[in-house]
């Protein structure tokens, strides 16, 4: 589980979220990217326009997955995802 972005190379705009399952999130979001039904409108339309080939998927942050039973990661896995918003941002970044 963590954070992972989906950036443009292009015009350098990203989209940043967090996930419980990472490789099964990557493979959602081209999943979607490629059938043209994500929901981000502006992630699409560049997508469209400018082909696959302009975007890389990355894993930006891990946790490790606690040993207490029913711990839910939502609030960590959220506060990751904020704290890399921010940073990447901060210099200069423009998020979808």
């Amino acid at each position: 589980m963590g954070v992972y972005r989906v950036r443009n190379t292009a015009n350098g705009r990203f989209l940043v979220g967090s996930t419980v399952d990472l490789p099964a999130m990557l493979n959602r979001l081209r999943f979607q990217l490629d059938l043209g039904s994500h929901p981000n409108g502006s992630l699409q339309t560049d997508w469209n326009a400018s082909g696959a080939e302009v975007f890389e998927f990355e894993i930006l942050d891990t946790l490790e997955p606690s040993d207490l039973p029913g711990n839910d990661p939502s609030d960590d896995l959220q506060t990751l995802e904020e704290m890399w918003l921010r940073k990447l941002s901060s210099s200069g970044g423009i998020s979808y």
